[in-house]
């Protein structure tokens, strides 16, 4: 197993057995709601209990903070944490995920609750059909990751006892070597897939939109995204399967007949993103006619114009049905939230010929899927998910791990950027208040000295002279303590200089940075409850 999937899923374990020594919340059932255009949704189950229950909540809110902040000096020690808490095809099934799975458009919303949270300053969500992933900065590591879980809990419906057991949680550096290998593909059931790189931009460019990411978890995508690029770059990653699109291909060959699998009827329902490139792949591996079911013909001329060297025969969705008649293999990758096909459905269609092994196969690549397990139980029928896709990427391990392990030379790097980056920042508020601290006693002391003189005695020229002068020396006297406590991270060893000489400019100048900072980001929390 490669090295992202197996930290996650030990760190999984782990996990749970400390959850279960903590103490569960109870969750309520997360119905499906109908939206706007037939879709079902799952959202987060909101009870408005009058005026009175909103109070009685806000003011537990800021108690919270307000106790947290008389405590702020058993915190300030610790800087905030980076965390990441989810579950994914390592450590969850699609049952699980599927419930936990929050839309593009959602997230900007989802930011805001987490962020809401008394505990939590950032947070991102990365939300695909193989994972469920939330990246947050926490102020208290042990309340910030309840409150994440009570959350997961209460988007989903699922007791938060029951989803431990299939969370993984992972700090800091862990948290961030995770995020980096799921961008450069190595967490992915395919390796090197290139989707998931598309999805962890998204996650970025989504939050530009919103103004969601704050700048720890804005950097750190960013800084992945470098990451995935330069390992598919440098390394020969992308060789063969690379998407969840190309291994169901590769998995519906294999299940054919060799003899007579570039003639088996191909039906694909569903003409979004992942449609089209499953009608790429069909064309890479010499399929000449795919039929395609789907909402509108719109995107099936789009697909059409631009892919060429394929026969594409468009039919609505009414007739959905006919066509899986009439179809050896059935992919499926559409939105719905409801099955298109069951056991029922399965079981009216007609036998395959025995030369295409006699049996129907769905391939459903949607989450939630489109495709019930049960059509299985049907003679004539196998349906294969995306959990099924493991079967394909097995077929070429040990290329897969030495790929894996010239990655990791990446990553590694690039993590030690990010954390150099990270450690530097700690000496911003430092410089501030050095910075501010002498300025409070320039004016002061030039004050008295305009005083002394009298205001009679001085002209402009002379007090813009004496405002200078003042100015010049207090910049002369800070230059060089300023300078060391300013590096780009890029030296760990002046890096180490640079925060030991922060810590003795706190002690020489009593700044208390630590303290200051953390009880800025409390009050901010509170006035942001108030409001």
């Amino acid at each position: 197993m490669m090295a992202g999937a197996t930290s996650a899923t030990a760190a999984a374990g782990t996990f749970a057995a400390a959850g279960a020594k903590a103490r569960g919340s109870s969750a309520s059932a997360c119905p499906r709601v109908v939206a706007a255009g037939g879709r079902r949704r799952c959202g987060v189950v909101r009870c408005d209990a009058g005026g009175d229950a909103q109070a009685l909540a806000k003011a537990a809110s800021i108690a919270a903070l307000g106790q947290f902040k008389i405590s702020a000096d058993r915190y300030m020690k610790e800087r905030s944490s980076i965390a990441v808490i989810g579950l994914s095809v390592h450590t969850a099934p699609v049952e699980m995920r599927e419930k936990l799975a929050v839309a593009e458009e959602l997230w900007p919303r989802a930011i805001a609750e987490l962020t809401g949270l008394n505990h939590i300053e950032e947070a991102a969500v990365l939300s695909t059909c193989n994972r469920m992933e939330i990246y947050v900065v926490a102020l208290s590591w042990n309340r910030g990751i309840r409150e994440v879980v009570d959350w997961m809990s209460t988007k989903s419906g699922i007791p938060a006892s029951e989803l431990r057991e299939h969370l993984f949680m992972l700090r800091d550096s862990d948290a961030t070597r995770h995020l980096f290998e799921v961008s450069a593909g190595l967490d992915s059931l395919v390796l090197g897939e290139g989707q998931i790189l598309a999805q962890v931009k998204q996650v970025v460019r989504n939050g530009q939109n919103s103004g969601g990411l704050g700048k720890n978890i804005d950097r750190m995508f960013k800084d992945a995204i470098t990451a995935g690029k330069r390992v598919r770059c440098e390394t020969n990653i992308s060789a063969g399967a690379v998407s969840v699109s190309s291994a169901a291909v590769e998995l519906a060959l294999m299940k054919l007949p060799r003899s007579e699998c570039l003639s088996a009827r191909m039906l694909l329902i569903g003409a979004g993103k992942m449609g089209k490139l499953v009608v790429k792949h069909l064309i890479a591996k010499g399929c000449t006619k795919v039929v395609v079911v789907n909402r509108s013909v719109e995107r099936v001329d789009a697909i059409r114009e631009e892919m060429k060297d394929i026969e594409i025969v468009y039919r609505p969705l009414t007739e959905m049905y006919e066509a899986a008649a009439e179809a050896d293999v059935v992919f499926t990758s559409t939105a719905s939230e409801s099955l298109l096909f069951t056991k029922e459905h399965a079981g009216e269609l007609p036998p395959i010929s025995l030369a295409m092994g006699g049996v129907r196969l769905f391939v459903d690549i949607s989450v939630p899927r489109n495709v019930g397990a049960c059509v299985s139980e049907v003679e004539h029928a196998r349906v294969y998910n995306v959990d099924d896709l493991k079967e394909v990427v097995e077929a070429n391990k040990e290329d897969r791990l030495r790929k894996a392990l010239e990655a990791q030379t990446i990553i590694t790097h690039e993590l030690k950027r990010f954390e150099a980056w990270r450690d530097s920042l700690e000496t911003v508020p430092t410089i501030k208040k050095l910075r501010s601290y002498a300025d409070r006693i320039r004016a002061s002391e030039l004050e008295k000295c305009l005083t002394k003189i009298g205001e009679d005695n001085l002209n402009k020229k002379m007090r813009r002279s004496i405002e200078e002068l003042s100015t010049g020396i207090v910049n002369k006297l800070l230059h060089g303590p300023l300078q060391h406590l300013r590096c780009d991270g890029s030296d760990s060893r002046t890096l180490d200089e640079t925060l030991e000489n922060m810590h003795a400019l706190n002690r020489m100048f009593s700044l208390d940075t630590e303290k200051a900072v953390l009880e800025q980001k409390i009050k901010a929390k509170v006035e942001k409850t108030q409001s």
